[in-house]
């Protein structure tokens, strides 16, 4: 008997792997994935919580794994899932950014940390493409030619990792 691979069994570097490689090509679902990974708090809980279905190896390319969005919202409310309120605000950035759950941002943003705050924006900057925005170099004349990409608008912060 094949018994297909739990999150809960994974090491938490594989679950990064596999929930970027299933986001991979939308900057929202990157963005969100991102966002968490980088605040270091949330994937764990996500992961021990059964929040993280795995899809196992998908066309050769290894796991896949996504987050059951609709489901945050409950296991905040019974605690199943805990943080600080800048954690809370960075669950519900990454909510939204991938699943479209409503945010007031004027909530979110006096709900931020500085760190908080840039991991954020960087989610934000992520989701928009301002990581692929291509440079316009002028060359002899003035016409136009590829120069390269910009840098991200806000660059990602390391990870936080406990």
């Amino acid at each position: 008997m094949i018994f297909e691979p739990r999150a809960a069994d994974l090491d938490p570097v594989d679950i990064e792997n596999a929930l970027l490689r299933a986001a991979l090509g939308d900057y929202c679902d990157e963005a969100a994935i991102l966002l968490l990974i980088t605040s270091g708090h949330w994937l764990p809980q996500l992961q021990h919580a059964g929040l993280i279905t795995v899809d196992g190896n998908v066309e050769g390319e290894g796991l896949w794994a996504h987050i059951y969005w609709p489901d945050l919202d409950g296991a905040l409310h019974i605690g199943t899932i805990i943080g600080r309120s800048s954690d809370h605000q960075i669950l519900r950035a990454a909510a939204s950014i991938a699943d479209g759950h409503p945010v007031d941002l004027g909530d979110l943003a006096t709900g931020l940390d500085r760190h908080a705050l840039t991991l954020v924006l960087a989610a934000m900057a992520h989701a928009a493409g301002s990581h692929e925005e291509p440079r316009i170099a002028r060359g002899p004349g003035g016409v136009p030619h590829p120069g390269g990409r910009l840098p991200p608008l806000v660059a990602w912060p390391q990870p936080n990792h406990p």
